[in-house]
């Protein structure tokens, strides 16, 4: 049997009539006889018999409807997947996120996206930009969304918003509370090193040079987190993205940004050769407006 004649024959068992049958089906009742009429001549042996304006199943029509009904039940499912994945009601992002962007932004964005797609499944995990390549190429995750990624061969970024690296400092080493710093102002405070060879580290170390400026420093992390962290503790200043010190804001710590600022961009990264879903797709636009 092919599938249109399962469908055919489902329908007639189901409903008791080619007329039902046809409606269900949306198509015309001739169409249904037809295919009816194929489907008995290639199996050997009549499906139903005509009683009074009536079908009823023949015994090997009962015999076989059991595993008619399986498959027909599999066809219905694939169709209702097909349609939720036309709709982007189905599916599964695998994001990739810098660390600093886990405090708030992705799980904002998530949660706004789970609202309005509650079928689509996520795996998140943090990576680094060094990480960003091989993570992308062992499809580990299809997007990954970091602070100003390396432009590569094979890579398509996307600019989802512009951010800056900010001075955190205790309180108590500016009652003014200023909002803007230079380098010059907190060098005499001790100084909470990260040892980060990202691009983040990367220009904030140009301005140190730039500007010619020494720092005491006797603490050295490997996060920005524990860095603000003990700033809220009153060990020295540290200097991090303004995302982290956002997520890790208390009673006795403030931020100031650079004088100049210090800008960067956070980018959404994919593979150049493989092509987004439409479930990406729709996300991206949250991607967005979350920053």
């Amino acid at each position: 049997m092919r599938l249109r004649h399962i469908e055919i024959f489902h329908a007639i068992y189901t409903t008791g009539s080619i007329t039902n049958a046809a409606k269900i089906l949306h198509v015309s009742q001739p169409s249904v006889s037809k295919v009816l009429s194929h489907a008995e001549l290639q199996l050997g042996f009549n499906l139903f018999d005509r009683v009074k304006g009536r079908l009823i199943p023949t015994d090997e029509a009962e015999m076989l409807f059991d595993e008619v009904d399986k498959i027909y039940q599999q066809m219905r499912s694939i169709k209702n997947t097909a349609q939720n994945i036309k709709k982007s009601e189905f599916g599964s992002i695998s994001l990739g996120v810098s660390p600093a962007l886990g405090f708030d932004v992705i799980p904002n964005v998530i949660a706004k996206f789970h609202k309005d797609y509650p079928n689509v499944t996520f795996d998140i995990q943090t990576i680094h930009n060094d990480d960003m390549m091989q993570t992308l190429l062992e499809h580990k995750c299809d997007l990954a969304v970091l602070f100003s990624p390396k432009t590569l061969p094979g890579l398509t970024s996307v600019a989802l918003a512009q951010s800056e690296l900010v001075i955190v400092y205790p309180k108590d080493k500016f009652p003014h509370s200023p909002n803007k710093l230079t380098l010059s102002e907190v060098c005499d405070l001790e100084f909470i090193d990260i040892s980060d060879s990202g691009p983040l580290a990367d220009m904030l170390w140009a301005r140190i040079m730039e500007e010619d400026i020494n720092f005491k420093s006797k603490i050295k992390v490997q996060t920005y987190f524990i860095a603000a962290r003990l700033v809220a503790r009153g060990v020295g200043v540290c200097v991090v993205d303004r995302f982290t010190a956002e997520g890790n804001l208390s009673d006795n710590v403030a931020i100031a940004s650079f004088e100049p600022a210090l800008t960067f961009t956070i980018n959404a990264v994919h593979l150049e050769n493989r092509k987004n879903s439409k479930v990406i797709d729709e996300f991206t636009p949250y991607l967005s407006q979350g920053f």
